[in-house]
């Protein structure tokens, strides 16, 4: 629990990463279909809560959720990513303020539940996919499907996370760019008494939460990639608060349009329904055009969490909680070691449901989430003069009075797990409380080669004293 070994680090402040000039940095729009992607990447996989809870409680529940989860998370991801502008993010926020121990276990449940949600992807992708292709709906095809798939988005990855930023804007523009269409044909046809439709006595609670959760959390993934941002101090903040506007408008109007525009029967709004919807106002062509959507909203959310995974296991790497061989490059600046790690856990967890999937990333994110608001205001409290890019404007109690409201959502989540995704997720975190000990006896034994970036501050070491510079 070493607080005070914080103090040189966040000096660094503006932009400063470590030795990187080779590589080229990641702007701020290319940031923020990042962040949309990490986050959204669109309407598709929404459908769920209107089959939950209707069409009033999934239009309420987009607005606030985003109130009380989203912006917090945003705001708290704002601060700590530009005090902390490294690769590893979360991970050295948790390290820093509670010690490597619990960096350790914030990296493993964050890491595996970025792959548990990276393994959703191929199964969105085929679910829409299948209506126009049926033989994509199970068996070897669908296989070989999500094989070569994750192999060509895996290969994305490695080219550059320049490309991937850059491809994420297309893919973004061309994800949303036929519910605006939607919205335009769907003007005649709306019947606003439809948005007010609500049954409490049918509402499927545990589908609705993991549902809007699943769909408004991981802003802080993109501070795994702190160390690739071009000027972090400012880019970091203004991308997630233009991310944040990006992805509320994104599940708002096409809910809007197809409960609005179609007669709503709950039971038809699962995966790919809006492609349905698109066919009953448009035609074939526009049911084609959310399809094609769909696909490469899909590969949008897979090449940047995979990409956030991946520079994530580089950054533990380089603070040596994990074997060197996972901060080594590519000669496209991209963790080779880290991507082959996320696409093998990627193609083994893509056998489950896509709602198994939701509530186990679910279940593991919550626990990275405690750890990360407790790392926030210990250091808010310890620290309070310490040098921050970007500092939320609350004091101690405003910083404590933010988490609350996450902090209560993630035990309603938690509690409404079943005992199937509980017993999953606990035995998984129970292998993180095991593994650091393990990593660490195989570092002592000399088994593998463990480095420390010479360019990143040590914020273990003991006797490190607070420097001038660092405050304010």
């Amino acid at each position: 629990m070493l607080d005070n070994d914080i103090a040189e680090y966040v000096g660094l402040g503006e932009g400063s990463s470590h030795n990187l000039q080779k590589y080229q940095k990641v702007s701020v729009i290319p940031l923020v279909f990042l962040i949309f992607y990490e986050v959204s990447g669109g309407p598709f996989g929404v459908e769920d809560s209107v089959q939950a809870a209707g069409p009033l409680l999934a239009l309420l529940g987009f607005l606030v959720f985003a109130i009380i989860w989203s912006v917090p998370e945003a705001l708290i991801t704002a601060e700590m990513g530009t005090m902390f502008p490294e690769n590893g993010g979360y991970v050295v926020w948790v390290s820093s303020a509670l010690g490597p121990y619990w960096g350790f276990q914030q990296g493993w449940v964050k890491w595996l539940s970025g792959v548990i949600d990276n393994a959703l992807y191929p199964v969105l992708f085929l679910d829409y996919l299948k209506s126009a292709i049926p033989a994509l709906e199970s068996g070897l095809p669908r296989t070989i499907a999500v094989l070569v798939l994750t192999a060509i988005l895996t290969y994305m990855n490695y080219r550059g996370l320049t490309i991937v930023g850059w491809a994420a804007i297309l893919l973004g523009v061309f994800s949303l760019l036929p519910f605006i269409f939607m919205g335009f044909i769907a003007i005649p046809k709306l019947n606003p008494s439809r948005w007010f439709l609500v049954n409490l006595d049918s509402v499927n609670w545990t589908l609705y939460l993991n549902t809007l959760f699943w769909n408004l959390n991981y802003w802080d993934s993109i501070s795994t990639l702190s160390g690739e941002v071009e000027n972090p101090g400012t880019t970091l903040p203004k991308a997630l608060f233009y991310a944040l506007i990006l992805v509320v408008v994104g599940y708002i109007f096409p809910l809007l349009i197809g409960t609005g525009a179609v007669p709503v029967d709950r039971e038809l709004w699962s995966d790919g329904y809006f492609a349905d919807i698109a066919k009953m106002l448009g035609g074939v062509w526009l049911r084609s055009w959310v399809l094609a959507a769909s696909a490469l909203s899909n590969m949008g959310m897979f090449v940047a969490e995979m990409s956030s995974d991946s520079f994530q296991l580089l950054g533990m790497a380089e603070r040596g909680m994990l074997p060197s061989i996972f901060a080594k490059r590519s000669r496209h600046g991209t963790p080779l070691v880290g991507i082959l790690f996320s696409a093998s856990g990627v193609i083994l967890l893509s056998w489950l449901s896509f709602q198994e999937i939701v509530a186990a990333e679910n279940y593991l994110y919550c626990f990275g989430m405690i750890m990360e608001f407790i790392a926030f205001v210990k250091l808010r409290m310890k620290h309070p003069a310490a040098s921050r890019p970007f500092k939320i404007p609350v004091g101690t109690a405003g910083a404590i009075l933010i988490c609350i409201p996450p902090t209560l959502l993630i035990f309603v989540v938690l509690a409404l797990a079943s005992p199937k995704v509980m017993a999953i997720s606990i035995s998984a975190v129970i292998i993180g409380l095991v593994l650091q000990p393990c990593v660490e006896y195989t570092k002592k034994k000399g088994w593998f080669n463990f480095s420390m970036n010479s360019d990143l501050p040590d914020i273990h070491a003991p006797d490190h004293q607070c420097n001038e510079p660092w405050i304010s």
